[in-house]
């Protein structure tokens, strides 16, 4: 009976083991899951109803579709420096890979690909990026569209050349954590262009009033005053992973030609250049 009692344990002991072996192996292969979302639910909700609206120049993202030269304009001249490239070539970004962060219907990534970029977007927003792809697809463009958070980017692929925040920190759920994820993307001696929107109470009357409820050009409740982002916050949670703003520049709107000019102005809308050492 003591053999058999000896037996049985041992036969219990093993299998432990290879159980405790083969979970082990289970957890390392896991993918590691973000403790944290920076995405807003309810920023997210309120993007994916208008999803498909992303490319009607008169639309609910009219403002953007207006902005975007003067964005693609900043971008390029400033990556063109920063990279040793003459802003003037046909594909002067040819070889650089960038990642648009919040890219939506994909506004400023197909410029950037025509440019010559090889363009990776991701967007809290499966609607967006679905309309994106479809978007992409009819302009025969090839641009890598994932429905990702930057946190979980971080643990998927590499880093790139050129992390683009745009019109979007203003939405997040956590604006640290989620720049400091963004500055993760960064490779060394890389570059982040940011633009969004200064806490100030000239930009609660003009962007949040004046925009949501005189101007009707944004549906009323896109933008929560409080969540706007002073450039001495942006840089705050920027230094921390190396990454070190070089150039602000204000972005002004011009009521007589209805377009949008760089200016010297930070208290609105502003763009950021920044590196990464």
């Amino acid at each position: 009976m003591a053999r058999k009692s000896t037996t049985r344990s041992a036969r219990k002991a093993a299998s432990k083991r290879r159980s405790g072996k083969a979970s082990g192996k289970a957890r390392r292969k896991a993918p590691r899951k973000p403790a944290t979302s920076t995405a807003e639910a309810s920023e997210v909700a309120r993007f994916a109803a208008q999803a498909d609206a992303w490319w009607d120049p008169d639309g609910a993202f009219r403002p953007l579709h207006r902005l975007n030269p003067t964005r693609i304009a900043f971008i390029r001249d400033h990556l063109a420096r920063h990279f040793g490239r003459d802003a003037l070539d046909d594909r002067p970004l040819k070889g650089l890979s960038v990642l648009d962060i919040g890219c939506g219907g994909g506004l400023i990534c197909e410029p950037l690909t025509r440019l010559g970029a090889t363009v990776t977007g991701i967007d809290a927003d499966a609607e967006a990026v679905r309309v994106a792809k479809q978007h992409a697809g009819a302009s025969r463009l090839k641009i890598a569209y994932r429905h990702r958070l930057p946190e979980e980017l971080a643990a998927e692929t590499g880093r790139y050349d050129v992390v683009l925040n745009l019109e979007v920190v203003e939405h997040v759920a956590d604006r640290d954590a989620f720049l400091a994820a963004a500055a993760k993307l960064v490779k060394p001696k890389g570059a982040m262009v940011l633009s969004t929107i200064n806490r100030t109470l000239k930009a609660l009357a003009l962007a949040k009033i004046g925009a949501e409820y005189v101007l009707r050009w944004l549906p009323a409740g896109t933008h929560d005053w409080r969540k706007f982002v002073r450039p001495s916050e942006l840089a705050a949670g920027l230094r921390p992973a190396g990454v070190e703003i070089a150039e602000l520049k204000g972005v002004v709107y011009n009521p007589l030609m209805d377009d949008w000019r760089l200016g010297r102005d930070l208290a609105v809308n502003y763009m950021a250049f920044a590196t990464k050492a």
